[in-house]
C-alpha cells in the first residue's frame, strides 16, 4: 500500500511546493495536495490547519508543509494536538525529527532551501522511522494535558 502524504504551502513556499509534488509524482505515493494551485498570497495558518486536519482525520499519514522560512507554518501546525511537526534544514534534522521525535509533518521553507536540498530532507524523511522506546515515552507526555 502506497504511503499517503498531503502537501501544502503558502505563497513563500509555493514554487518549492510545486517543484516537490512534480518530484514525489513518480514515487509509490498516494499525494494529497492541498494547495494551493497559484502564487497569490494566502494566509499559513489556514493551509497548516487544513494539512492538519488531513493527518489527523488519518486522510493522509504524513504531511509536509512549506512556507518562506518554515518558521509560520511551524508555529502555527505545533498548535494541533497530536501533530508534531518539525522545521528541518538539512537530512540529519529530519531523520531525528522521525526517529526521535515521531514528526508527522515535515516542514521546509521554501525561501531558504534549494529544490535539490530540498528533495534530499523529504527523501530522508520518508525513510525513516520511528525508534520507540525512551523516545515514545517523551513523544507521549507531548499528548497528554
Amino acid at each position: 500500500m502506497a504511503l499517503r502524504l498531503a502537501l501544502a504551502s503558502d505563497h513563500g513556499g509555493f514554487t518549492l511546493k510545486q517543484h516537490l509534488v512534480s518530484a514525489l509524482r513518480a514515487r509509490d505515493l498516494e499525494l494529497l495536495d492541498l494547495g494551493p494551485q497559484t502564487a497569490d498570497s494566502i494566509d499559513y495558518p489556514a493551509k497548516a490547519k487544513e494539512l492538519c486536519s488531513a493527518v489527523l482525520e488519518d486522510r493522509a499519514e504524513l504531511g509536509i508543509l512549506l512556507c518562506g522560512t518554515g518558521i509560520g507554518m511551524s508555529i502555527a501546525a505545533n498548535r494541533y494536538l497530536r501533530i508534531r511537526a518539525a522545521l528541518c534544514t538539512d537530512p540529519f534534522m529530519a531523520r531525528m525529527a522521525r526517529e526521535h521525535n515521531d514528526a508527522n509533518v515535515l516542514v521546509l521553507g521554501g525561501r531558504v532551501l534549494s529544490p535539490a536540498l530540498a528533495e534530499e530532507i523529504v527523501d530522508v524523511f520518508l525513510a525513516s522511522s520511528f525508534e520507540g522506546g525512551r523516545h515514545g515515552r517523551r513523544v507521549a507526555m507531548l499528548d497528554s494535558p
